[in-house]
């Protein structure tokens, strides 16, 4: 099978360790495109939720081939969101073509680019992280109360629903938040002079330009891995949002898990320290990308 080549893949909210994860379909998506940079941007894995008792095959597949695209030299940068937030105290740390940071500013073809997880716009994140925590055990319990109507709906002959949308879309003070976040956002990104900001965070991709009192900005927002199932490629000088559920290639992509072999995070280290065969000051970055 041909991949596509994407030069800059933007991913974030994946919750690998959840129920609500779709790994499965990551992964198919993954094994389609060959990206010459990748930006992990919050919440890959969640550490919030995260169960030794739940660690199924396809979410350590995702892990392996995120380390492949390390073992291969592909700049991948990894901005730590809430859910993963224990790994910002490595910030600065590099392994390979591995790197950990808080925010990344990337010089793409002339124009500036900001891109970071977005939690810190979080008002219930910044003063309740107990309620925060709480919702979201709360919604990935509605997650799989939802996968199993789902289930029940396609043997019915009927087609999928997002519980999860609903209560959004039903709940004025979901959209105020949204729509606040990402003016916000833009309002201090257009103040520092950049030209696009990334976020992740609120499990709503978007891609809309935003005009503000000290100009105007591209937003961006990948959305997630739990509903939408969606991620950010930039390709031939333009940004486009990604979606699963319109790739008929990436659906048809066959996933056997039965020759992958369970590895502890232990074997699976020592294994990635024996492939790299690096040291962790060693670093590789594509031309034209600047950590921040």
């Amino acid at each position: 099978m041909a991949k596509r080549d994407v030069d800059i893949l933007v991913l974030s909210d994946i919750h690998l360790g959840t129920y609500g994860c779709h790994a499965k379909e990551l992964l198919q998506y993954l094994k389609t495109i060959r990206p010459k940079a990748v930006v992990l941007n919050g919440d890959i894995i969640d550490v919030w939720q995260f169960s030794k008792r739940y660690w199924p095959t396809t979410h350590m597949m995702v892990v392996k081939h995120l380390i492949g695209l390390i073992a291969k030299e592909v700049p991948v940068y990894y901005i730590p969101g809430n859910h993963d937030e224990m790994l910002r105290r490595f910030k600065g740390f590099q392994l390979g073509s591995l790197k950990i940071t808080n925010k990344l500013s990337l010089k793409v073809n002339d124009s500036r680019v900001w891109i970071f997880h977005g939690d810190v716009f979080d008002v219930v994140m910044q003063h309740s992280r107990w309620l925060a925590k709480l919702g979201a055990v709360g919604y990935d319990t509605l997650i799989l109360i939802n996968s199993m109507i789902n289930w029940v709906s396609q043997k019915m002959g009927r087609g999928k629903i997002s519980l999860s949308k609903k209560v959004k879309n039903s709940v004025k003070g979901a959209v105020k938040f949204i729509n606040k976040f990402e003016d916000t956002v833009c309002s201090i990104a257009a103040e520092n002079k950049y030209d696009y900001v990334i976020c992740g965070h609120i499990h709503h991709p978007e891609m809309k330009n935003v005009v503000t009192e000290h100009g105007s900005v591209m937003y961006l927002n990948s959305g997630d891995w739990i509903e939408n199932l969606t991620a950010l490629e930039y390709t031939g000088s333009e940004w486009t949002i990604y979606n699963y559920f319109q790739d008929p290639v990436a659906q048809e992509v066959d996933i056997d898990k039965k020759k992958q072999t369970k590895e502890s995070a232990k074997a699976m280290m020592a294994s990635l320290m024996l492939e790299l065969n690096i040291n962790s000051h060693s670093s590789k970055n594509e031309e034209g990308l600047d950590a921040a």
